[in-house]
């Protein structure tokens, strides 16, 4: 048996239904076992319960590969980065006292070039996986899109509903997004292989943030007038928009990663789905409905 935390969240539902193609059982660790259960018996659901060892213990026994998706976006009521180290921290103590084989993390591009919070973060978790016991894959991803992404899907929503869209600076930064379920495929082959690896999970296609903005508008068929805009104005429009939804659209931190071009690589593309094929194909669906971080994992 494999286990994913969070089976029930965005990317580790991916992972999960990439493993049931082969497995006639997954289990999910989770803080949120009354979400909707699409998986029905094929899911065993166990608390994600970093405070109790003995009970985080005996969720990972019988595991052969953890697949961890557990991070936090950002700091909010307590829930800070340090803690979120800390808990991976516990989950992989846990995973070498149960007995599982292999860990594979899901982290995030660039994490080992960044001393943003949230990058910083996640290189602290990767060394936690890297300096355990047991054999690892570390996966990459930059921007993830499909299947109920945030970042994507906003943007549309935006675009859909604004008569002007600001961009922050000089939009010139590069954006290189990759599917979901790509990095799922790629989750699955790292916890397959025998060796250690560490692998960013990226897409075919590179595009400037306005040229990504401008393709999103055309394709969902919206004309709003696209401005550039100083980084403390953005900031500033999205934290009064985020009163608007209840939710935080954007934090410093992640307009700084993307505009310091840390959500793209150089190396090879390791998924297959185009974003611009994408976005045609589910041109009448994107942007919707609003994506709420606060009420996925807050509320």
């Amino acid at each position: 048996m494999d286990a994913v935390t969070g089976a029930l969240g965005y990317a580790g539902r991916f992972i999960t239904q990439r493993l049931l193609l082969s497995a006639s059982v997954v289990r999910t660790l989770t803080n949120h076992p009354d979400r909707p259960n699409p998986f029905g018996a094929r899911l065993q659901v166990a608390p994600l319960a970093f405070d109790d060892r003995p009970a985080l213990v005996a969720s990972l026994r019988g595991v052969e590969v953890l697949y961890n998706t557990y991070w936090v976006r950002f700091e909010r009521r307590g829930v800070t980065f340090d803690r979120a180290v800390r808990n991976t921290e516990r989950l992989v103590e846990a995973a070498v006292e149960a007995g599982v084989s292999k860990i594979v993390h899901l982290s995030i591009s660039n994490s080992d070039v960044s001393s943003l919070p949230y990058f910083a973060g996640k290189q602290r978790a990767e060394r936690l996986v890297m300096e355990s016991s047991l054999p690892y894959g570390i996966v990459r991803p930059t921007v993830l899109f499909g299947g109920g992404d945030v970042l994507i899907n906003n943007i549309a929503w935006l675009l859909r509903r604004l008569p002007v869209f600001a961009v922050p600076g000089s939009g010139d930064y590069r954006v290189r997004p990759v599917h979901v379920d790509d990095v799922a495929a790629i989750a699955v082959a790292a916890g397959h292989g025998r060796d250690d690896v560490v692998v960013d999970a990226v897409g075919p296609e590179i595009f400037t943030f306005e040229e990504l903005v401008r393709l999103i508008a055309r394709t969902v068929r919206r004309r709003p007038v696209i401005v550039h805009a100083p980084t403390w104005v953005s900031l500033a429009a999205a934290s009064a928009l985020g009163l608007v939804v209840r939710d935080v659209l954007v934090t410093g931190d992640e307009l700084a990663g993307l505009m310091a071009e840390l959500v793209v690589t150089a190396g090879p593309a390791t998924g297959a789905v185009r974003f611009s094929d994408w976005l045609v194909e589910h041109s009448d669906e994107v942007g919707r409905e609003y994506a709420s971080e606060l009420l996925r994992h807050y509320r």
